[in-house]
């Protein structure tokens, strides 16, 4: 039952986002075709970090291409790095992978986000250890506050949809970043 909700929420979702697209009207895409290229590149991403007995780094760039003023579609990658120390154990991992994302927005402050995600973990369930492939497919929305023509502040919450045992972050996924544009 909770999977044919999350499927059914998934999948209003994107009918809407479709439907939203489609009624663009044919100006807006005029506007943005006319628009040079560079215009239309952002780079941004996530980094954070936290020191003590858990030890966490994260680094998530990501590279998007608006393809109208309201539709963006990009691509990321992401490493973290995981130690945990304490008098019994001595834990350290390295996660990897790759996203790749869709968002609309809604309004000039507010937007949609989808995003399909693979990570490779090691697990710690086995020994010896192994590693581990981690798909989720995460959807939600977000705030966008603009600080320059192509540069913003972007806070997103989301919802990973394939949540599994292996997932290394608990719902809700919350994220803070900044997007840059080349011009």
């Amino acid at each position: 039952m909770k999977l044919r909700l999350k499927i059914s929420f998934v999948s209003v979702c994107l009918l809407y986002s479709v439907l939203s697209y489609a009624q663009d009207s044919a100006m807006i895409r005029k506007k943005a075709s006319r628009e040079p290229l560079l215009d239309k590149i952002y780079f941004g991403g996530n980094f954070g970090f936290q020191f003590g007995t858990s030890t966490f780094l994260d680094i998530s760039p990501l590279a998007g291409y608006r393809i109208t003023e309201k539709f963006s579609a990009g691509i990321g990658v992401t490493y973290q790095y995981y130690h945990y120390k304490d008098r019994y154990y001595d834990l350290e991992t390295n996660v990897y992978g790759g996203r790749v994302f869709g968002r609309y927005l809604f309004t000039n402050y507010l937007f949609g986000h989808a995003e399909y995600e693979y990570l490779n973990l090691e697990a710690f369930d086995f020994f010896p250890r192994r590693r581990v492939d981690v798909v989720s497919i995460l959807g939600g929305g977000g705030y966008i506050q603009r600080f320059g023509r192509n540069s913003a502040i972007v806070a997103m919450i989301l919802y990973n949809f394939t949540e599994s045992v292996y997932t290394p972050y608990a719902n809700p996924v919350i994220r803070i970043g900044v997007n840059l544009g080349l011009r």
